[in-house]
């Protein structure tokens, strides 16, 4: 969807629909209000640039007495609900935080859209690039927590903490949600599937490796030989463990 031309309302400088900060005063112009997509709005936006929603007082703030920091800036985080999703975004760097409970609904109910939707599987895969990555801590507890590729497939890096939530860096959730309608899940499980499937041909050769027999040869008639047993054991072992 084309940028629309707006203007700041601070300084009343000319900006983009897609811009989420006026590039002659520095004030903040957009925020992430989108309840569908969780994109970046202008403010006063009726529709989203994004995913074409629309949209009007989705977003509200809420009064939060817990302090709740920037895992990359350290500043105090926002407290908003988007739709009924409540996240925590930065004002600084726009990241947003998402506890697990939250997040498990938000995936659901985007799988839901992709499934009554029937969108078809068009999913852009572009190498992380950011070789200047740090480890940064979960806002509740601390704890460094891990980079991980949603889903495996998605290429879409983010920072998890298995206990709390997710940190999702300027515009990742937007990509996660379009990654979701996509059909991205659904692709995942199915690479999931072709991995097991080809860890089962691969266990299947090590028995026949292990037996010195043929492919075409039976197994079952070796069961009582104790010495045969032990090598398909060991054969498993270093198939999965090595």
């Amino acid at each position: 969807m084309p940028a629309e031309t707006l203007n700041c309302p601070m300084c009343g400088a000319p900006a983009t629909s897609d811009a989420s900060c006026c590039e002659h005063c520095g004030a903040r112009l957009a925020t992430v209000a989108c309840p569908s997509c969780f994109g970046l709005i202008f403010s006063g936006a009726k529709f989203c640039s994004h995913c074409g929603a629309k949209v009007g007082g989705e977003r509200t703030e809420v009064a939060d007495d817990a302090a709740c920091l920037c895992p990359r800036c350290r500043v105090n985080m926002d407290s908003a609900m988007v739709g009924a999703t409540k996240v925590r975004e930065c004002p600084r760097c726009e990241g947003l935080w998402v506890d697990n409970d939250s997040l498990q609904q938000i995936y659901t109910d985007r799988e839901k859209q992709a499934a009554i939707l029937g969108a078809p599987i068009h999913i852009v895969e572009s190498a992380n690039t950011d070789l200047n990555f740090r480890y940064v801590p979960c806002p509740i507890c601390g704890t460094l927590m891990n980079r991980v590729n949603f889903a495996n497939c998605s290429h879409v890096i983010v920072d998890v903490c298995r206990q709390h939530g997710t940190w999702f860096d300027k515009d990742e959730l937007r990509r996660i949600v379009e990654f979701i309608r996509a059909g991205g899940f659904e692709a995942a499980r199915a690479r999931e599937m072709d991995e097991l499937e080809q860890r089962r041909q691969n266990l299947r050769a090590a028995q026949y490796e292990a037996l010195s027999l043929p492919p075409t040869a039976s197994v079952g008639s070796y069961r009582s030989d104790f010495h045969l047993g032990a090598s398909i054991a060991s054969a498993i072992f270093d198939t999965l463990f090595k």
